[in-house]
């Protein structure tokens, strides 16, 4: 067989590998789904108490290191134009060589500084949770900081951040990633719809899937915080997190969210400036387009987090604490990187919903322990993150109006997952709704 046979065959292999089903899903998708009936208490025994410690000096060092990273990426791009046309210049290259070059390294700047920020993002989230430090202050201004640096409402966030831990995957109760019902497409019912129904509501021409793909990563995020595009539809039409008299929050919250607001009017005037002073190019290459990233990233995790053919959700009593929190996956987003720049979570997902108060640096060993106690009700998958949000974005359509444990039908009206028949109309009385911490 010729060298060029054999390279193109190892390829096509890679190729496969690359966009094939994880086989932890699959093996997950063929197996009936059995609500669990293992206990708070078993779980909350399985994690060794030091575990659960937070420490104010670990939690600035994160901080510090992630700054000091941002930081080197500003002004190593600082360098990536006069650079570019000095290596191009010294080689005897023209200008098409040198804006190659720049254009290369415009688009690693733009990826390890969009990297970074989300980092920023990740620790404003676990501060929102009081894990960097067990002083609630320095959780506050650790979290208030990182997050109006990236134009995010903390305490508006953090409020109905803490609302979705208490409620995830209830469909009355959860905050973000509703599904949409069959009477929400108004689709057929299930024994008069036809293929071509479901065809005409989910369009599948590939061309507009990744439109709307692309539409969700970009403006997902800000769709959420302006409107709850995707939040729960107990809300009334017009919430957001911007307004103090929303639905989404308590009258003793109004104060943090003029707060929230304040702090993002502030480095919305700070970047003006910035754009004012260094030119319009110097905002949008150094700033703008790493922050837009930041935001593909973080729809990207928490979509994938909580959107997936074979993960369940409840309807009233059969949902509990538990149960909603396993109704999560863990996913290895982009390997080394999501673990050191993006501090495990989505490496460790199903830990930090079970137990919100650990420290991430605490987490990876939380997983460990809960596999050994979960076993098949841990949720892995080793899809490649980009495969699997195609794979959600096509087959995590609607659910059924009915139904105490529902899952995702695809573009063809077909789940991707059964419940086993004896656990159809289930109900949670075997354990309590109060949360491990």
């Amino acid at each position: 067989m010729s060298p060029l046979l054999v390279s193109s065959t190892r390829v096509r292999a890679m190729l496969r590998t690359l966009f094939a089903d994880g086989p932890e899903y699959l093996e997950r998708k063929k197996r009936p789904f059995a609500p669990p009936k293992i206990s708070l208490a078993e779980v909350h025994a399985a994690i060794p108490p030091h575990l659960r410690q937070r420490s104010t000096l670990k939690g600035l060092y994160y901080v510090s290191r992630d700054v000091f990273f941002g930081v080197l990426f500003y002004t190593l791009a600082l360098y990536i134009d006069p650079a570019a046309d000095y290596v191009s210049a010294t080689l005897g290259h023209g200008s098409t060589f040198s804006a190659s070059l720049k254009a290369a390294f415009w688009l690693s700047y733009w990826f390890w500084q969009g990297v970074l920020f989300t980092g920023f993002w990740c620790l404003a989230h676990e501060a929102g949770h009081d894990t960097m430090s067990p002083h609630k202050s320095v959780n506050q201004i650790i979290g208030y900081s990182l997050h109006t640096f990236l134009l995010v409402p903390y305490y508006s966030w953090r409020s109905t951040h803490r609302s979705h831990h208490k409620g995830t995957a209830s469909l009355e109760r959860d905050e973000n990633y509703l599904p949409r019902t069959r009477s929400d497409y108004n689709l057929p019912t299930l024994s008069r719809a036809r293929l071509a129904d479901y065809r005409e509501a989910f369009e599948d021409a590939p061309l507009y899937i990744l439109l709307r793909m692309l539409l969700m990563q970009a403006v997902g995020w800000h769709a959420y915080l302006l409107w709850n595009a995707l939040g729960n539809k107990k809300y009334p039409p017009g919430t957001n997190h911007f307004n103090p008299s929303s639905p989404l929050f308590k009258a003793h919250e109004r104060q943090q969210i003029i707060a929230s607001n304040m702090g993002i009017a502030a480095m919305a005037g700070a970047l003006a400036l910035y754009a004012h002073s260094h030119g319009l190019g110097a905002f949008i290459k150094l700033y703008f387009i790493p922050y837009l990233l930041a935001n593909h990233w973080v729809v990207f995790l928490t979509f994938l987090q909580h959107s997936d053919p074979t993960i369940p959700h409840y309807r009233g009593q059969a949902w509990s604490f538990l149960r909603g929190s396993l109704a999560t996956v863990d996913r290895p987003l982009l390997g080394w990187i999501g673990r050191f720049f993006m501090h495990n979570i989505s490496h460790d997902h199903i830990a930090h919903h079970l137990f919100s108060r650990i420290p991430f640096y605490n987490q990876p060993e939380v997983t460990k322990q809960l596999i050994r106690v979960l076993k098949e009700h841990y949720n892995y998958d080793s899809t490649n993150t980009f495969r699997a949000l195609y794979r959600s974005f096509t087959e995590c359509c609607f659910i059924e109006d009915e139904g105490d444990i529902v899952f995702y039908k695809n573009q063809d009206g077909v789940p991707q997952r059964e419940l086993k028949e004896e656990d159809e109309d289930v109900d949670s009385g075997f354990e309590s709704n109060a949360s491990v911490d």
